[in-house]
């Protein structure tokens, strides 16, 4: 499956006082991507929640922190998602500096596995993942293979 590819910049509330993105933050990117993600795919979270009743939650990360991005540095954010049992996807997500080919490990500065969880947004119990989702994931995969 190709990964999909998110643009953002760097900006000084992102800093530590060094000019150095604090490491907290590449989770808001991460999150960020991974609602573009589902936006090209023409959902949102509101719409979701309101008219197919679900929510979305990280219920396990792991980041592995490989170089650090600096104020004004531009970035692409990948998402590679992947269902991972009845009610939860699993994203391979990767940030890179932006400016040179995606890939190069030089430019790599953050890899992380994000587990996400479909919930019932009245009872925030586990619920299926949605068909539309569902076939989103497989049209893609299919894409990628093809």
């Amino acid at each position: 499956m190709s990964a999909f590819s998110w643009p953002a910049r760097v900006y000084w509330e992102d800093t530590d006082g060094g000019g150095i993105v604090y490491y907290a933050n590449y989770l808001r990117y991460l999150e960020r991507a991974r609602t573009e993600w589902l936006r090209a795919r023409g959902h949102s979270q509101r719409e979701l929640a309101r008219d197919a009743g679900i929510l979305f939650t990280v219920v396990s990360l792991r980041v592995d922190y490989r170089a650090p991005a600096r104020l004004d540095d531009e970035l692409q954010i990948t998402c590679e998602p992947q269902p991972e049992g009845a009610a939860s996807l699993r994203f391979v997500q990767r940030i890179y500096r932006a400016g040179a080919a995606l890939g190069r490990s030089h430019n790599l500065l953050v890899e992380a596995n994000v587990r996400v969880a479909c919930l019932d947004a009245r009872t925030l119990r586990p619920k299926r993942l949605p068909e539309f989702l569902l076939e989103a994931l497989a049209t893609e995969e299919g894409i990628a293979h093809g």
